[in-house]
């Protein structure tokens, strides 16, 4: 127990010292009540080589309270390594507020947004994505299917779909993702280079228990997110409180 926790204090003074003071300073004002949180910031910024901007931003949409948090059903149709490693890289909500989008939109106006983005999208989905295609077409037989987006994660070797839908999750999403990454699995995984893929669906919004018994049903390792793709509140100049008028602007272009 001495030799592990010896290697654990060696390991954390070395990530600790392995980052810009200027970063220490950003870290000690956001998270000077936990160190997990803290610590979470250190170890992210060694492995994405974030920049001071970029450590303030993900400090500022709350990176840490957001990651591992999709419901899924990793644990019980993937192998203890790869469910893990696959639970940290989700996140809920993800922010999308990047893109822009204040007023109406449909589907193909936030996948443009994301794409027209993509740097910023793949920084938001996380470690070690790599893109490979929008309405990625797959022939089956006679059919064709549209996958929304298609992308190789790195670290986990593997294909992951990602479906975005902008209204409520229903039980239709998740068949349908889990088909997604069935046919994947037959046409695009190459055994012994590749671990089973994964389906990743992100949706406007979502009933936790509806979700949940969508996964449960499911023999495929799915997760399920919400996005935003603003605050509620509107940033307000020296920090005061935004007007009434103004909160009923905001959740009135919410709601449609």
């Amino acid at each position: 127990m001495d030799d592990f926790i010896e290697r654990v204090t060696a390991r954390l003074q070395q990530d600790i010292f392995s980052i810009p003071w200027g970063h220490h300073r950003y870290i000690i004002d956001k998270c000077s009540s936990d160190p997990n949180k803290a610590l979470f910031y250190v170890q992210q910024t060694i492995e994405n080589g974030w920049s001071r901007d970029m450590l303030l931003n993900f400090l500022g949409t709350d990176l840490y309270e957001r990651s591992g948090k999709a419901l899924s059903n990793f644990k019980y149709t993937l192998p203890a390594e790869e469910s893990d490693l696959a639970q940290e890289i989700t996140r809920d909500p993800y922010n999308f507020a990047f893109t822009g989008i204040t007023g109406k939109y449909n589907e193909r106006k936030l996948k443009d947004a994301l794409l027209h983005n993509i740097t910023k999208f793949l920084l938001e989905l996380g470690t070690g994505f790599a893109y490979i295609g929008k309405e990625y077409r797959l022939q089956i037989e006679d059919k064709e299917k549209f996958l929304d987006l298609l992308f190789y994660n790195l670290n986990l070797s593997c294909y992951v779909v990602v479906e975005v839908k902008i209204g409520e999750f229903d039980f239709a999403d998740a068949g349908q993702l889990g088909g997604y990454v069935v046919a994947c699995n037959h046409l695009l995984r190459k055994e012994g280079r590749d671990n089973p893929t994964i389906g990743l669906l992100i949706c406007r919004q979502k009933s936790n228990t509806l979700a949940q018994y969508a996964l449960e049903s499911s023999s495929q390792p799915l997760g399920i997110s919400e996005y935003e793709l603003q605050k509620l509140y509107p940033a307000k100049i020296e920090g005061t409180m935004p007007t009434i008028e103004e909160i009923e602007n905001e959740l009135n272009e919410t709601n449609d």
